[in-house]
């Protein structure tokens, strides 16, 4: 299958950079925040925003993974790799590599609406603009116009492939 690369790896890297310093500037009262990555490619993202946001800020930022099957997230519950209650009084900024539909991330914003959170927030690195749940992101990389047959893929985890990708 034809590739073509959208961004090289330093251009993500600075894509990620920007987000990180949104968040920052809308979160500076914060002295910390969590950044919840959805595993895979989104928890790689968490923890570059991390990095990131110590190095810009005084904020104390976590990364903490949410786990959920994304092809039929309905039927396995969301599961994090860290203790709730670390949760509580937070802002929590919930991240992925490619908003599409929404619907990984409804699925995954769905624990935090039973717990006292201070706030929610929505980062990605790709928003492709086809929803079918209502979700926006609050921070955007790059907002990129595709066909429903194209894919989108973000290589985070991979240092040699680092890019954004359309297949």
């Amino acid at each position: 299958m034809n590739s073509k690369q959208i961004l090289d790896g330093p251009a993500l890297l600075q894509k990620i950079r920007r987000i990180a310093f949104q968040i920052f500037e809308n979160n500076f009262e914060e002295s910390e925040i969590i950044i919840a990555g959805i595993v895979g490619e989104g928890y790689s993202l968490a923890k570059l925003l991390c990095q990131n946001i110590l190095e810009i800020s005084s904020i104390k930022a976590q990364a903490v993974a949410i786990q959920l099957n994304k092809e039929i997230p309905y039927e396995s519950p969301v599961q994090f790799d860290c203790d709730k209650s670390i949760f509580e009084g937070k802002v929590i900024i919930v991240v992925d590599d490619v908003l599409n539909t929404g619907r990984t991330f409804s699925y995954s914003l769905a624990p935090f609406l039973s717990m006292h959170v201070k706030k929610i927030q929505v980062a990605v690195v790709v928003d492709r603009n086809y929803r079918k749940f209502p979700i926006s992101a609050d921070y955007i990389g790059y907002q990129l116009s595709t066909t429903l047959s194209e894919h989108v893929e973000v290589v985070l985890s991979d240092q040699s492939k680092l890019g954004v990708y359309l297949r």
